[in-house]
């Protein structure tokens, strides 16, 4: 029997500010797509459990596309297993609007295909039920 909780999906979109470019280009670093996958994740956690949940470790992250200040993010964690106590959730960051400074100080774009900026497996645990 599959547990419930298989499946679920959370997602989080936020803009990307100019403040954070790090570097040339207005590119953002890729730690900040895991950030943004500890934030998605502590949702998932409350969802299922009740509970924050801590981040254990990620078994795989690929950097696919660049992030810009600019960008819309959309961000989104899917349990893809349960344990006792830990839960394994794939993540990915998309691009689904992006700054177009070549058009204007403050253009920007809806883009019709997302791009797949980052990619992700990680795991978190909960407390042990009471």
């Amino acid at each position: 029997m599959t547990d419930p909780r298989v499946g679920l999906t959370v997602t989080h979109r936020r803009y990307v500010p100019y403040t954070h470019a790090h570097y040339a280009g207005n590119l953002v670093d890729g730690a900040y797509a895991l950030g943004l996958f500890g934030d998605v994740a502590t949702e998932v956690c409350i969802r299922t459990d009740g509970d924050e949940g801590l981040f254990a470790s990620y078994s795989d992250v690929q950097f696919r596309a660049p992030m810009r200040a600019g960008d819309v993010l959309e961000v989104v964690a899917t349990v893809t297993r349960v344990g006792s106590r830990s839960r394994t959730l794939d993540f990915e960051a998309r691009v689904v609007c992006r700054g177009r400074p070549d058009r204007g100080g403050s253009a920007a774009e809806v883009l019709e295909v997302p791009v797949v900026a980052v990619s992700a497996t990680g795991t978190v645990v909960v407390p042990a039920p009471v």
